[in-house]
């Protein structure tokens, strides 16, 4: 059975203006999320993952655009979309859940009063019904008495709560792609694996697409099907999750996977990526990551020519010379 496409990404670039001077954030970035799927997009800071969730919802801020490339959102074009045309989208086509909902949350409104706001507006009902779709929701994403919590405000509850009265937001109007960044950093881990466990079921339940956002690989092996790995603006490798976590290719996708603890061992090194982050103004010819790279000296193509990605096995890609060196020996 074909998969139903919600999101598809291609070719898509984008720039920041700093100082009269514009910088690709962006390179040629190209993913999709069909229903029922979550896609997550990994990286370190400021590789692109949030960049690429902004140009999705049209909110890139004021020195930002886009250059190139097309997103389409259930089959239509969105990129380039004024800000009044990309609103019909927002919250009604695509919802986003951010990562501290204190700041997505009105403190000075009630919980009630923003849910049934936001059911007025995306649903198109009258108040008493919203008041009822309110409680529902929040009992469907766990909320225990929720009649109570909707006379509450923002600063009542705990971080978990707030979570999942924006979860509940988001869904209430019924989306079909959800974008989540990084919507569990500031939660403890019980309440990380709730929130993971939650998505995961209403993901099938609304039958929608997840497009999240994490630098936490823990997170990527909870809840993904498959693996976008980004550095400085770019794709590095793809593939489905066991695809990514039994088999990485690219040299940085192994770096992350080495630098995460190894928690069912008494002892255990942590192998930290050597080397900074580039910053965006940085020209470096070739690839991205070969100064940090262990093996760029193996390869006189790593420090002059950008790698294409290619694909290793059936919906494996990545992009790195030594991969085509392998194949050719």
């Amino acid at each position: 059975m074909e998969k139903e496409r919600v999101l598809d990404v291609q070719n898509l670039h984008a720039v920041f203006k700093i100082q009269k001077k514009e910088y690709e954030v962006l390179h040629d970035i190209s993913f999709s999320v069909d229903r029922n799927e979550t896609v997550c997009i990994v990286g370190e800071s400021g590789c692109g993952k949030s960049v690429t969730t902004l140009c999705v919802m049209g909110l890139l801020p004021k020195n930002g655009r886009i250059t190139k490339g097309s997103i389409k959102l259930d089959g239509d074009e969105i990129a380039g979309l004024s800000e009044k045309e990309i609103r019909k989208y927002r919250g009604s086509k695509m919802g986003m859940i951010f990562q501290e909902p204190m700041t997505a949350l009105n403190p000075l409104l009630t919980i009630g009063y923003q849910l049934r706001e936001n059911l007025m507006l995306h649903r198109g009902v009258n108040k008493a019904t919203a008041d009822k779709m309110a409680v529902e929701y929040l009992t469907k994403v766990g909320i225990a008495n929720p009649a109570d919590r909707l006379k509450q405000y923002p600063f009542q509850l705990s971080g978990g709560l707030r979570q999942r009265v924006l979860i509940a937001m988001v869904l209430s109007a019924q989306p079909d792609l959800l974008i989540a960044d990084e919507p569990t950093t500031a939660l403890d881990v019980t309440i990380q694996k709730q929130v993971l466990t939650l998505l995961n079921e209403l993901k099938k339940d609304m039958n929608a697409g997840i497009l999240f956002i994490t630098h936490d690989l823990g997170v990527v092996a909870e809840i993904a099907d498959r693996v976008v790995v980004f550095y400085a603006g770019r794709k590095v490798e793809e593939g489905n999750t066991l695809q990514i976590f039994k088999n990485p290719k690219h040299p940085y996708t192994i770096g992350l996977m080495n630098a995460v603890p190894d928690v069912d061992k008494d002892e255990f090194v942590i192998q930290p990526i050597p080397g900074m982050f580039p910053n965006i103004t940085e020209d470096i010819p070739g690839c991205r990551f070969s100064p940090r790279c262990p093996h760029a000296d193996e390869c006189a193509l790593c420090r002059s020519e950008a790698p294409a990605l290619k694909e290793i096995e059936p919906g494996h890609f990545a992009a790195c010379h030594l991969i085509d060196q392998e194949a050719a020996s």
